[in-house]
C-alpha cells in the first residue's frame, strides 16, 4: 500500500494545513497558539499540533487550547518515533490544498509562519515548494549549514540550500512523490529533494531565527552532537539517493 493511501482527502474550503510536531513543548504551546491566532487573517488555515509522544503535560494543555482556538486540530502519537514520524502523522490528517510544517519551539515566530502561508495563497493551484531562509544565526551554524547543503547537492545531483530551514510549504500533489518517506530528521531533505527532482518551483523567504523560548535542543548541544548528526546525515542521504534513483520512481 502506498503512503498516499493513508492521507485524509482534501477538503473544500481548507486552503492550508500547517503541521507542528511538538515533543515536550508544554510551555510553548499556549504562546504559539495565541501568537498564531493574533496573526491569522483568514479562517481557511488549520494548524495541526502533533503531540509527538510527549511525556510532560502537553496533552492537558492541548485539550484546553483546542477548545479555545477553532483553527487548531491535534494528532496524538503515543510513542515518539522521530521528528519525521510526527510530521507524517500530521500530514495524514491534513485537509488543505497547501501542506507544510514548522517547529513549535517559538524559534520561528508564529506570526511569520502565518504570514508565509498567506503569501502563498496565489500559488495554491501551482506545483510549488517553499522553504524559509534562516537569518540571524551564529557564524558556526551558517558554516555547518552551507557544508551540509554542498554535500547533499553533490550527492543527490540537485541544487539545494539551507535544507533544514523552516517553514516548509508545498502543493498537496507533492505527497504523490513520497514513496517511503523517512521518519527522522531527514524528512526535510527528502521532501526538498522530491520537489526539486519532480519539477516543483522552489521559492524561498527570509525568516529570522530566534532563541528557544523554553526547553532545550535535542541535538545542537555541542561538538559531539554535531559529529553524531553528520554521521546520521550521511547514512540518511545515501538511503534517500537510492530511493530517488529506484526504477519506476515518479518524476
Amino acid at each position: 500500500m502506498s503512503w498516499t493511501q493513508n492521507l485524509t482527502p482534501e477538503k473544500d474550503g481548507i486552503f492550508c494545513s500547517l503541521i507542528v510536531p511538538c515533543y515536550n513543548e508544554e510551555r510553548n504551546l499556549a504562546p504559539f497558539a495565541g501568537a498564531f491566532s493574533a496573526a491569522l487573517k483568514n479562517t481557511d488555515i488549520e494548524v495541526i499540533l502533533v503531540n509527538n509522544g510527549s511525556t510532560d503535560g502537553s496533552a492537558a494543555v492541548l485539550g484546553s487550547l483546542l477548545r479555545e482556538y477553532p483553527f487548531l486540530r491535534s494528532v496524538a502519537v503515543p510513542v515518539n518515533r522521530g521528528y519525521g514520524h510526527g510530521i507524517l502523522e500530521g500530514l495524514k490528517a491534513a485537509r488543505g490544498t497547501v501542506l507544510g510544517w514548522a517547529h513549535g519551539d517559538l524559534q520561528y515566530s508564529p506570526g511569520d509562519l502565518a504570514a508565509a502561508a498567506e503569501e502563498l495563497r496565489p500559488l495554491r493551484h501551482e506545483k510549488f515548494f517553499y522553504k524559509g531562509l534562516r537569518r540571524g544565526r551564529p557564524v558556526a551554524d551558517r558554516i555547518f549549514t552551507s557544508g551540509m547543503a554542498f554535500f547533499e547537492s553533490a550527492l543527490l545531483g540537485l541544487r539545494l540550500s539551507d535544507i533544514n530551514a523552516q517553514p516548509t510549504f508545498f502543493h498537496r500533489s507533492l505527497t504523490a512523490t513520497f514513496a517511503v518517506p523517512p521518519e527522522d530528521f531527514s524528512l526535510d531533505l527528502y521532501a526538498y529533494a522530491c520537489a526539486v527532482k519532480n519539477g516543483f518551483k522552489v521559492r524561498r523567504g527570509s525568516i529570522t531565527l530566534k532563541e528557544r523560548a523554553a526547553g532545550t535542543s535535542s541535538w545542537n548541544r555541542g561538538l559531539g552532537d554535531r559529529v553524531k548528526l553528520i554521521k546520521r546525515t550521511i547514512a540518511a542521504s545515501l538511503t534517500i539517493r537510492k530511493e530517488l534513483a529506484r526504477p519506476g520512481r515518479q518524476q
